[in-house]
């Protein structure tokens, strides 16, 4: 299946949905290896290995990413994402919970970036999963 088939069908809201999730991803997956100092410096004490788990989720998100560019894997893809972010939250849990030790980021973004997780999911999955699939229909 070439490139352009894989955005054959697709409307242009979840084209624009892809848009955003691999902007934010791609975008994202690179200052894990860019900008590794200020990840680890956000990673909650209990998280074994920070420097091994900064780079692989980073890898994941750049792989994941890519991988929604292309119909044969952008439902893998998007779980992939999902799961992620979902895994990624107690971060910014942590986060809320020691505004002093984040003194860069004010507490009104921590909060915004709560929200913005939320929109996130709803938009992973609206890109990644076929709306009949998100209705319980299996698509034919």
């Amino acid at each position: 299946m070439s490139y352009a088939e894989s955005w054959a069908g697709l409307s242009k809201a979840r084209r624009i949905g892809v848009g955003i999730v691999f902007v934010w991803f791609f975008g994202g997956s690179q200052l894990h290896f860019f900008a590794t100092g200020f990840d680890l410096s956000i990673m909650p004490p209990y998280v074994p290995h920070p420097l091994a788990a900064v780079y692989l989720s980073g890898a994941v998100e750049l792989i994941a990413a890519i991988g929604l560019l292309f119909r044969p894997t952008r439902r893998l893809s998007g779980v992939v994402l999902f799961l992620l972010t979902l895994a990624v939250t107690p971060v910014h849990v942590y986060m809320l919970q020691y505004p002093e030790r984040f003194p860069m980021v004010p507490v009104w973004a921590l909060w915004l970036r709560m929200v913005i997780q939320a929109m996130l999911l709803a938009c992973i999955a609206a890109a990644s999963w076929p709306a009949e699939n998100r209705r319980g229909i299996k698509a034919g």
